[in-house]
C-alpha cells in the first residue's frame, strides 16, 4: 500500500488468499485512486474469471491506454481461470502502462505450476491474504479504531473479537457502525456502546463467561449459562466451544513457559501482542492445576463431539453446555 500511494506501480498484482478482506482493500484502492475518473471509461477494464479465458485476459492487458498513463484491468474470481499459459507467456513481457490486478479468493495459486508461478513474481506482486488467528484480533482492532482517532478498553475489544470472530468484513462493517455512533466530544468505546450498536449483552457474551471460568466463578458463569439457555438467539454452545477451547490450550501451553511467573515472558510465551492478555492465565494457573486442564481439554472434545450427534440420541444443546461448565468449575 505504501508503494501504491507512491505511485510506484508494477504490471501485476495477484492477490490471493482464504481472507478476501485486505484483497478487496487492495483491489479497490487500485480501481479508486490508479486513474482520474474521467480516465477510467476507456482505461479501467473489470472481467470476471468465469467470464473470460487467460488469452481474452492477455489480450485485454496488452492494450495502450487511451489519454492517460495507465491503464488498469481488474479481473475478479481468478481462482476460475482454466489454462493459464497464455497469461503466462504475457507476464513474461508485461505492458510496462498496463496494471493487471489478479483477485484469487478462498485459495492460492497452484504450486504445481511452477512456471506460472515463477512468472507471476517476476512480473510484479504475489501478495498472500491470510486470515487472522484469533490472537491477533484485539490488535487489529484497536489499530482499526486508533487510525480513526478512537480509543477501546481490552474488555470491549474482547468481547467484539469473541462475538464477531475472524471475518473481517463483517468486523469492519460493526466497527464502522460503532465509530458513526461516537460523539465528536467521546471517541471511546466502551462496553455500553458495544451493547447498544453491535447488540452484544455487556453483561453476558463470551468474553464474560470466560471471565468466570477464569476465575472460577460458579455463581456468574451459571447465571450466564442460563441467560444464554433462555435466549438462544444470543448465543449458543457451537460460539462458546471454541472460545474455551481456546482459553484452556493456551493454558496447558502456559505451563510449559520456563518463566510462568512474569506477565512479559509469558506473553511473548504464548505469542501474544501485548503483556495484558497473559494476565488471565497467570489466573488460571492459580485456579487450575495441569491435570484438570488437560481433564477439561478431553471433556471439550467429548461435548464437542456430543454437539454433533456423535453418540448422543437427545441431549439439547443447552443441557451440554450445562455439563461441560459443571464440569469445568468442580
Amino acid at each position: 500500500m505504501s508503494d501504491l500511494k507512491a505511485r510506484q506501480f508494477k504490471p501485476l498484482y495477484y492477490l490471493m488468499g482464504d481472507e478476501p478482506y485486505y484483497i478487496d482493500k487492495i483491489s479497490d484502492w487500485i480501481a479508486e485512486n490508479v486513474l482520474q475518473p474521467e480516465e477510467r471509461d476507456f482505461n479501467q477494464t473489470i472481467l470476471f474469471g468465469s467470464d473470460v479465458n487467460a488469452s481474452q485476459i492477455a489480450d485485454a492487458a496488452r492494450r495502450y491506454p487511451m489519454m492517460a498513463e495507465y491503464q488498469v484491468v481488474i479481473v475478479k474470481e481468478a481462482q476460475n481461470i482454466k489454462n493459464v499459459e497464455p497469461l503466462e507467456k504475457y507476464l513474461k513481457n508485461p505492458m510496462p502502462s498496463t496494471i493487471l490486478v489478479m483477485c484469487h479468493k478462498n485459495g492460492k495459486i497452484d504450486g504445481r505450476k511452477t512456471a506460472y508461478v515463477k512468472a507471476v513474481r517476476e512480473a510484479g506482486v504475489l501478495f498472500e491474504s491470510q486470515k487472522l488467528k484469533e490472537r491477533d484480533l484485539p490488535p487489529f482492532i484497536e489499530s482499526y479504531l486508533t487510525a480513526r482517532n478512537a480509543s477501546i478498553d481490552p474488555k470491549s475489544t474482547q468481547i467484539i473479537a469473541d462475538s464477531i470472530g475472524s471475518d473481517l468484513s463483517r468486523l469492519t462493517s460493526e466497527l464502522d457502525k460503532v465509530l458513526l455512533s461516537l460523539p465528536e466530544q467521546d471517541r471511546r468505546v466502551t462496553p455500553q456502546v458495544v451493547e447498544d450498536q453491535i447488540g452484544v449483552s455487556k453483561d453476558f457474551n463470551g468474553y464474560e463467561l470466560r471471565d468466570a471460568l477464569v476465575h472460577r466463578n460458579i455463581y456468574k458463569a451459571n447465571q450466564i449459562i442460563k441467560y444464554f439457555d433462555d435466549n438462544p438467539k444470543a448465543g449458543s454452545i457451537y460460539a462458546f466451544l471454541p472460545l474455551i477451547f481456546s482459553y484452556f490450550q493456551n493454558l496447558m501451553i502456559a505451563y510449559y513457559c520456563p518463566q510462568k511467573g512474569s506477565q512479559e515472558a509469558l506473553a511473548q510465551w504464548l505469542d501474544f501482542k501485548s503483556p495484558w492478555p497473559a494476565r488471565e492465565y497467570m489466573t488460571g494457573m492459580r485456579n487450575y492445576s495441569g491435570m484438570k486442564v488437560m481433564q477439561i481439554l478431553s471433556k471439550i472434545r467429548e461435548i464437542d463431539a456430543k454437539s454433533k450427534g456423535l453418540d448422543n440420541p437427545n441431549t439439547p444443546p443447552g443441557e451440554l453446555m450445562k455439563e461441560l461448565i459443571f464440569f469445568t468449575l468442580h
